[in-house]
C-alpha cells in the first residue's frame, strides 16, 4: 500500500513537469526517425565516388573496339548489397579541380582517374607486351573515414577488371594521391577537428543554465526593476559565454597540440569558426532557458539539443550526407541546418588540407546565416518570455 502511495506521488509530481517526461519519451524515437532519414530510409549506405574517365577506346586486331574505361565504370555501378541497393554512387566528372573541390567539401568520398591510354595498355598486355604501363589514380582525403571504404571497393573492382581483361596480374598500377596532408594524419588527428567543435557545442549547458540561474534566484526579476535593458542583459551574458567558448577552444587545441596534433592551416580561421558557432549555441541555450524554471530543468532539457548537435553534425562521428539539393555548387543535406555541421567541415579543411579563408568562405557564410537565425530566435523568445516588465 505504501509502495502504491509512493508511485502515485511520483505520478502527481510528474504531472507538474510534463515537459521533461515528454522529452524523455520522445528523445530516442526521434533519433530513430532522424537516422532513418539520414541513412536514406530502408536502404543501406552508399558511397559517393567521382570518376574522371579520360580513356580513349582502342581497336583490337580483329576490328572490335575495347572501351575499358566505360566497362570499368559499369562494373563500379554494378556493385550492390544483397538487396540490390548500390554500394557506390557513381558521378562522372570532366574536371579534376572541380572534383577535388567536392572532395574538400566532403560531398564525395573519393575520385578515380582513368588515364587516356587505359584501353591501349590492356590490349598491349593481351598481346604480350609486358612493358606497357598505365596508372589508375585514386584521389581523396585520407582523414575522411568514408574514403577508405569507397577506395577499397573501387580498387577491388578495378583490380579484378584489369586482371580478367588483360590476362595478367597487376598490368595497371593503382596509385593513391592524398589531398593535402591527409596521408600523414594519425587516427587521433582525424578526430581533433570534431572534438574542437564539441568544446564549443558543450557550451549549450552553460548557455541554458546561466539565464536559468538568474530566473530561479530572482536576479532577473530584480534586474527588470532597474534600468538594465533586455539588450544589455543578453549582450553582456552572450559576450561572456562567447569568451568562454574561445578559451575552451584554445585550451582544447593546446592539449591536442601537446598530444601531437599538427595544424596545416591558420589558427585564427579556426577561432573565427568557433566564435560564430558559439553564438548559435548561445541562441539555442537561450531557447532552452525560456522553457526552464530552474537550473536543474535547464540542464536536463539542454541534453535534447546536445544530442542533435553531437551526433548529427559529424562532431562525434561521421554520418552519411544524403543530398537534398545543390546550392551554389554545394550539396545540401539534412544536417546542414545545424551550424556545427559547417564548422566541422571548415576545421577539417583548415587543419588537414591547409585551406585558406577563401577556401572555407561557403562554410563561414552558412555559419553566419545560421548563427544569426538561431541567436535572433533565442533573443526574441527570451525577451518575450523572461524580460517583460510587469
Amino acid at each position: 500500500m505504501r509502495l502504491l502511495s509512493v508511485f502515485l506521488k511520483c505520478v502527481r509530481e510528474q504531472q507538474r513537469d510534463k515537459w521533461l517526461i515528454g522529452l524523455s519519451l520522445a528523445f530516442a524515437p526521434l533519433f530513430v526517425l532522424l537516422y532513418y532519414l539520414m541513412t536514406g530510409g530502408t536502404g543501406s549506405t552508399s558511397y559517393a565516388l567521382l570518376v574522371l574517365n579520360q580513356d580513349v577506346p582502342a581497336a583490337r586486331a580483329e576490328g572490335t573496339v575495347l572501351s575499358a574505361g566505360e566497362e570499368m565504370v559499369q562494373g563500379l555501378r554494378e556493385m550492390a548489397y544483397p538487396n540490390g541497393d548500390p554500394l557506390l554512387r557513381i558521378t562522372l566528372v570532366d574536371d579534376r579541380t572541380v572534383a577535388e573541390a567536392r572532395l574538400h567539401n566532403r560531398e564525395a568520398a573519393a575520385l578515380i582517374i582513368i588515364p587516356e591510354g587505359f584501353s591501349a595498355a590492356l590490349l598491349a598486355w593481351q598481346a604480350g607486351d609486358t612493358c606497357a604501363g598505365s596508372d589508375l589514380v585514386f584521389v581523396g582525403d585520407l582523414s575522411n573515414p568514408y574514403y577508405t571504404v569507397a577506395a577499397v571497393m573501387a580498387m577491388t573492382v578495378a583490380d579484378n577488371y584489369v586482371t580478367l581483361t588483360s590476362g595478367a596480374e597487376r598490368p595497371v598500377n593503382l596509385v593513391e594521391a592524398p589531398l593535402g596532408a591527409s596521408e600523414a594524419r594519425s587516427e587521433f588527428e582525424i578526430y581533433v577537428p570534431g572534438l574542437l567543435i564539441m568544446a564549443v557545442v558543450l557550451l549549450v549547458f552553460q548557455a541554458a543554465m546561466t539565464p536559468a540561474r538568474d530566473i530561479e534566484s530572482g536576479v532577473l526579476r530584480r534586474l527588470r526593476l532597474t534600468r538594465v535593458s533586455s539588450f544589455e542583459y543578453l549582450a553582456g551574458t552572450s559576450l561572456w559565454l562567447a569568451l568562454v567558448a574561445v578559451l575552451s577552444l584554445l585550451l582544447t587545441f593546446a592539449v591536442a597540440v601537446a598530444c601531437g596534433f599538427q595544424s596545416r592551416g591558420a589558427l585564427w580561421i579556426a577561432v573565427l569558426v568557433g566564435v560564430l558557432t558559439s553564438f548559435s549555441i548561445i541562441g539555442i541555450g537561450l531557447i532552452v532557458a525560456c522553457f526552464s524554471k530552474t537550473v536543474a530543468q535547464a540542464f536536463i532539457i539542454a541534453n535534447f539539443p546536445l544530442g542533435f548537435l553531437m551526433f548529427l553534425t559529424g562532431g562525434a562521428f561521421p554520418l552519411p550526407r544524403p543530398v537534398l539539393f545543390s546550392l551554389f555548387g554545394h550539396a545540401v543535406s539534412y544536417a546542414d541546418i545545424l551550424p556545427p555541421t559547417h564548422a566541422v567541415i571548415a576545421l577539417n579543411k583548415v587543419f588537414t588540407l591547409g585551406a585558406r579563408f577563401a577556401d572555407v568562405l561557403y562554410e563561414l557564410t552558412a555559419l553566419v546565416l545560421l548563427t544569426t537565425l538561431y541567436f535572433a530566435a533565442g533573443v526574441w523568445l527570451f525577451q518575450r518570455t523572461q524580460m517583460k516588465r510587469g
